[in-house]
């Protein structure tokens, strides 16, 4: 069986979209920007913020029941439901460790029946220190050996991973390049 690597946020579900429509507005109410305009990720320069601003108010959103309130990517859910068992599934993830146990939660009520394990490659925050074993999901890529396609919305983790030879779907979202929808990204994966 080909294992299937799926980054969480914003490829499982709509984080960014829905930090901004639930949190980032109604705290910014003269904000004339939209989801659409977020054309950089993260998009703290696009928001007139500082990073620190930005990652605490998407943290806190992490925290929050908001969060674990959100609906899986409808198509993803459909894609699974129909050929999920046809390959092995595994979580990986960056996200603060403060943050990794919500949204290791978060996958295994939406997507436990095929992905069974989950990994976190921390992303890092003012002030704290932790252990780093891979700064990079290529990293973690490498030092696993497992993983045949990996999904993501970030562009740089799809090219470290094809330049291993390991195929990547790039989730479309405003800040990449991605021009196919969901289904059909995910529908070339069927015949594999």
């Amino acid at each position: 069986m080909l294992t299937l690597a799926w980054d969480v946020d914003d490829v499982l579900n709509d984080l960014m979209h829905l930090w901004f429509e639930k949190q980032w507005l109604p705290a910014h109410p003269d904000c004339a920007i939209k989801y659409d305009d977020l054309t950089e990720n993260p998009p703290h320069r696009i928001l007139e913020v500082s990073i620190n601003e930005y990652l605490s108010s998407l943290d806190s959103f992490r925290l929050s029941k908001q969060y674990q309130e959100m609906n899986p990517v409808i198509e993803i859910k459909k894609w699974l439901i129909k050929y999920g068992s046809r390959f092995r599934h595994i979580a990986l993830t960056t996200v603060p460790l403060h943050a990794a146990s919500a949204s290791s939660s978060w996958v295994f009520k939406h997507f436990g029946e095929w992905i069974r394990t989950f990994h976190v490659v921390p992303s890092k925050r003012t002030g704290q220190e932790i252990s780093e074993y891979d700064s990079t999901k290529a990293e973690f890529l490498k030092w696993i050996g497992k993983v045949d396609i990996i999904v993501d919305d970030n562009e740089l983790n799809i090219k470290d991973a094809e330049i291993m030879g390991i195929k990547g779907i790039l989730m479309p979202r405003p800040w990449n390049k991605g021009k196919n929808a969901i289904a059909r990204s995910l529908e070339s994966l069927k015949n594999l």
